[in-house]
């Protein structure tokens, strides 16, 4: 067993700088490690959870610096920790690879993650790493994948073998949460390999699936880069084409995550798929930001437990973003608030930079926690630079959206110098996009581990960046709860934050969002976004059903609020008093009988939800069972002693 394996070579803890690697020893003989492995740290299984770090996420990214690609020294010993990529070349790293790297890419010297996991890699044993997304771990896996592949098949060093590509001969898989991610590690692998003659394609949902088997069996595939709904669906298909037979190296990247999502029946459909191990040895890395219960027991059933490596590449004093990261809270009166006083800051911090040059220009990415909401606020900021109230350019990205104008709106943003990305939770883990310098999160999100994986976007590489969230009376309650300990500051510089619509006129931004809703054409868009707030919100149901019925009427200038359908009101819990209850009637697409309905008497209220908006609200809660296993995992270090005064859980606002 794993957890045997771990205590069977249990050691001392070294120092918070050093490589601390576990090795399950007890059958493999000294010859093959050196002698010198026995001096190594080591950490038994028992001690992973204290020694994984929280959420072990979102710290500083270590930029891969410049360096010399020669090498005329002798191999290193085990011992010796190897921190430029040419002395790879005496380990036995094909030329080929190194040369993309240092020549093409260049790359020379290692970031600490990759000089902590590559090397171990190297030697064909089994890898458990705990590593932080934004660290260089892509190429930390990817480089001792690929030299494997090349060591089994050496014509595949050579460009000519990609001639001979099949289909059904993949030699390595990896496995990524998200389609965001695999194509992102896609695009690093073909880059490795364009020396060589390995080919990489990569299989992910939302595509075409027939477009890319099409591709796949005209180019062939030594490397398929994937999400595990695709790949079981391709191994699952006889016509598909897809086989690997004599599988070299099997990755999952952001395995935490990945269960975390409910993808652990995928992923044990895959292996049964596979080949065994008594068929085709493999190696395998498994990749994980945190080390939960789950993704010990997914360690079990994957790697051999008589052949494996922890490697832990997060050093006891790493200092976490959502420790240095400066964090703001804005508590907003209302929902109707939230729009306004978004773009309000939005525009402040743009002309804040716009002046001066000294600081970087504003980037942002705006969490939601529907997609609904994604929908409406890229609606919003779309009809801004259409009526000039913006220079930003803005993009959306959520899962409503197909793969081709996700990936488009990633690729874009990641370019631009300046800009705001509005985006649900498919961006928050492992994707990397430079020079971010404010995440901005709309209402609480639905866990911790959100928040900081959110907030992780920004304040990479060492770099300055801030975090602000806008949260709306009702969520105040799980927020103080949720959020406890982290170190928010109250902020009220706002003007449009504590407006009070009700009452008096409509200050500036209001003004200006309630004329641009009304220029939406597609009324659906509010529909959606007015609905879906319900399904996270589990506390005071009917206070947020009166503010939105005010926030729609008073805010957006609509007649009355939305329509919902007597059967929705019964499933909400919510009193038919307070609904636009339309029953047998359907939304026009261009919304004609939106804001339609019985009159209410004076004094009473309306809200909610129509099909899509129920299915994205379902989405927000997930039943998968990992998901609460993993919260209960992941618990943050409490707030230190004496600081706790400075931090949100004691702020009064």
């Amino acid at each position: 067993m794993l957890r045997q394996g771990f205590r069977r070579c249990a050691g001392l803890v070294g120092s918070a700088a050093s490589t601390s690697v576990v090795r399950s020893c007890a059958t493999l003989p000294a010859a093959r490690h050196g002698i010198a492995l026995l001096s190594r740290n080591r950490i038994p299984l028992r001690s992973i959870a204290i020694v994984s770090r929280g959420y072990g996420t979102q710290a500083a990214d270590a930029e891969v610096q410049s360096n010399e690609a020669t090498s005329t020294t002798t191999a290193p010993t085990d011992a010796e920790e190897v921190t430029r990529f040419a002395d790879l070349g005496e380990l036995g790293v094909h030329n080929n690879l190194l040369n993309a790297i240092i020549d093409d890419m260049g790359y020379d010297v290692m970031t600490p993650v990759q000089a902590k996991t590559i090397k171990p890699a190297l030697k064909g044993t089994d890898i458990v790493a705990q590593a932080k997304t934004g660290t260089g771990k892509t190429i930390a896996f990817l480089l001792p994948l690929l030299q494997r592949m090349i060591e089994e098949d050496p014509s595949l060093a050579l460009r000519k073998a990609s001639r001979a590509a099949r289909s059904d001969d993949i030699r390595g898989i990896v496995l990524s949460p998200t389609r965001e991610l695999a194509e992102q590690i896609a695009t690093e692998a073909k880059r490795l390999v364009q020396k060589t003659g390995l080919v990489v394609q990569s299989a992910v949902g939302g595509t075409h699936k027939g477009g890319m088997l099409r591709q796949t069996q005209r180019e062939g595939c030594h490397l398929l880069v994937a999400t595990p709904g695709r790949l079981d669906d391709l191994l699952r298909d006889p016509a598909s084409g897809i086989d690997a037979p004599n599988l070299a190296a099997l990755v999952l990247d952001e395995a935490d995550r990945m269960l975390d999502v409910g993808f652990e029946k995928e992923l044990n459909d895959i292996i049964d798929r596979l080949p065994s191990r008594d068929e085709k040895v493999r190696q395998t890395v498994l990749v994980s930001a945190t080390i939960p219960d789950n993704v010990i027991r997914l360690a079990r059933a994957m790697v051999r437990p008589d052949d494996f490596e922890f490697v832990q590449t997060i050093s006891e004093n790493d200092t976490l973003t959502h420790d240095r990261v400066p964090q703001h809270i804005v508590p907003v009166t209302s929902w109707a608030n939230v729009f306004p006083s978004l773009f309000e800051f939005i525009d402040r911090e743009d002309a804040k930079r716009r002046e001066d040059r000294s600081m970087k220009p504003f980037k942002a990415i705006v969490y939601f926690n529907t997609t609904a909401l994604v929908e409406l606020a890229g609606e919003l900021g779309f009809q801004r630079r259409r009526a000039n109230l913006m220079k930003l350019p803005t993009f959306s990205i959520q899962s409503q959206l197909s793969q081709v104008q996700r990936t488009r709106a990633a690729d874009m943003f990641r370019k631009t110098r300046a800009g705001v990305l509005f985006s649900s939770d498919v961006t928050a883990r492992g994707m990397d996009f430079p020079d971010v310098t404010h995440v901005i999160q709309v209402d609480t999100p639905r866990d911790r581990e959100s928040y900081i994986h959110r907030l992780g976007r920004t304040g990479r590489q060492q770099k300055e960046g801030e975090g602000w969230l806008l949260v709306p009376p009702m969520s105040l309650t799980s927020a103080r709860r949720l959020l406890r300990g982290l170190p928010l500051q109250p902020d009220k510089t706002l003007e449009g934050a504590e407006a009070d619509i009700e009452t008096g006129e409509l200050p500036k931004y209001h003004q200006e969002t309630l004329e641009l809703i009304q220029s939406i054409g597609k009324k659906s868009i509010l529909n959606n976004a007015y609905t879906s707030l319900f399904g996270g919100q589990k506390m005071h149901r009917e206070e947020l059903l009166d503010d939105l019925n005010m926030c729609t009427t008073r805010g957006w200038g609509l007649s009355m609020p939305p329509a919902v359908s007597s059967s929705w009101a019964r499933n909400q819990g919510l009193p038919p008093s307070k609904l636009n209850i339309q029953d047998g009637r359907r939304d026009d697409a261009e919304g004609g009988d939106f804001g339609r309905g019985r009159r209410f008497s004076s004094g009473s209220r309306w809200s909610d939800d129509r099909r899509s908006g129920d299915r994205r609200s379902g989405e927000r809660r997930s039943s998968d069972p990992f998901a609460e296993m993993s919260r209960q995992a992941h618990r943050d270090t409490p707030p230190r002693s004496g600081g706790s005064s400075r931090h949100f859980g004691r702020s009064r606002w």
